[in-house]
């Protein structure tokens, strides 16, 4: 399969870094640890220079397991749709925890690694604290893939399969996820800051937080779709219901005639208090994975503010078209999704010598 990047088309298994410079400061290294600060310096370094990735991408494969551990997939499938039974939002966690690895140096599971000496869980950064969820199910399928296949299959491939099952099980589409990753030796809270999108960040900061990882704009519309399932706190949606700004509320109405949808958001999110109750990110088909979160933001009706700006900041109407596409064709989305999932989980992995196979996904094999 060729994939085309914000630099043109290149070879299967490649991602293709963007060509933009990317202006830094010296404060966003100033309280990095020594370590921690080495490696966020290089990767960002490659990214200057239009550097490709140096972790071998091109060694995954899709039947990596066949002969190693041929029930892998079988496993991880299992374990995920127990899980989903039993809680059907842990779909939208697994898939989160899959998105918040690889955009922080690449998807190698440092996510999954707790504090240790001389280093911080990136569970602890300001996107990811009392937010993500489902490290007990990863922690699941990882013990009984142990006594299956000891010191086989990695935490960053469990968690790559994981996200296309919860996909699929939600009735989303299905992929064939490319195997081989290796486990990192070290986490980096400084970057889980610095490289997740904020829910109210603006068109401009969600493109170029896409483009530092190597993904394209139909990338950035395409995986924001994944807001079809899951739900957020009422701490990250205030902003979005209470601020007379027009890139909130397309179409805001002066008169403060307010919506249905903001109403219904106001009842749950008063404008003090109650940080921690959750709406659903699509109001009206929640526990489906579908298109409807396109139908909403054309709508106004996206519940982040990052959802909106896709429509109320898109100058150009390049975003507004693929919403559209997306909002009239399922299809298209389904098909678009694997492609942008396939390669956001190709992004800086470790392959060959690089990183290990963790025994427990939360520590560093002694």
């Amino acid at each position: 399969m060729v994939v085309s990047t914000l630099g043109g088309t290149k070879a299967p298994g490649k991602i293709l870094l963007p060509k933009q410079p990317i202006l830094l400061h010296h404060s966003h290294f100033s309280s990095f640890p020594s370590m921690e600060s080495m490696r966020l310096t290089l990767f960002l370094i490659g990214i200057l220079f239009n550097a490709t990735t140096l972790s071998g991408v091109e060694l995954l494969v899709h039947d990596y397991y066949k002969e190693k551990c041929p029930l892998a997939e079988d496993i991880v499938r299992h374990n995920v749709e127990v899980a989903l039974l039993k809680d059907p939002r842990f779909a939208a966690s697994l898939l989160r925890l899959h998105f918040h690895d690889c955009f922080v140096m690449g998807c190698d599971a440092s996510v999954l690694l707790d504090s240790g000496e001389g280093m911080t869980s990136e569970k602890l950064a300001g996107p990811n604290v009392n937010s993500l969820r489902g490290f007990e199910v990863i922690d699941k399928i990882k013990y009984l893939l142990e006594e299956e296949c000891p010191i086989t299959v990695s935490c960053a491939d469990i968690l790559a399969m994981a996200a296309r099952d919860a996909v699929q099980l939600r009735g989303g589409p299905r992929w064939e996820v490319l195997l081989g990753r290796k486990d990192s030796l070290e986490s980096s809270f400084s970057g889980a800051n610095l490289f997740i999108p904020a829910p109210n960040s603006s068109l401009e900061v969600l493109i170029d937080n896409f483009k530092q990882q190597g993904l394209d704009i139909e990338d950035l519309v395409t995986l924001s779709g994944s807001h079809t399932i899951g739900r957020a706190k009422c701490l990250n949606f205030r902003q979005r219901i209470y601020e007379a700004k027009e890139e909130y509320h397309h179409g805001y109405d002066h008169y403060k005639r307010y919506t249905k949808f903001r109403r219904i958001l106001r009842s749950i999110c008063p404008i003090e208090g109650r940080d921690n109750k959750f709406a659903p990110l699509d109001l009206q088909t929640p526990k489906r994975f579908d298109n409807q979160y396109f139908i909403n933001i054309l709508g106004g009706n996206g519940l982040l503010g990052s959802d909106n700006v896709l429509i109320t900041q898109d100058l150009d109407g390049q975003i507004t078209e693929h919403v559209w596409a997306y909002a009239s064709n399922e299809k298209l989305f389904f098909a678009s999704f694997a492609k942008s999932m396939i390669k956001m989980g190709n992004i800086n992995v470790l392959t060959g010598d690089e990183g290990e196979i963790r025994r427990n996904c939360r520590f560093v094999n002694a």
